[in-house]
């Protein structure tokens, strides 16, 4: 398969966000982009966990 086969990658929205310009944000945008952001990392840490649990189920169950 040729490389222009593959589907193309979606943009990079993690890359994207780092080089965004934060100097025109005021101090109470800056909290709420944290806030947001540190939302965002709540949710991806509670999938890992049910991820890591479920796989966890998982061997378990077949161990037996």
């Amino acid at each position: 398969m040729d490389a222009e086969d593959l589907p193309r990658r979606a943009r990079d929205l993690l890359a994207e966000l780092a080089r965004q310009d934060l100097d025109p944000l005021s101090v109470e945008e800056l909290r709420e982009r944290i806030a947001a952001l540190e939302a965002e990392v709540a949710r991806a840490r509670r999938k890992i966990e049910r991820a890591v649990n479920h796989r966890a189920s998982a061997d378990a169950l077949f161990k037996s």
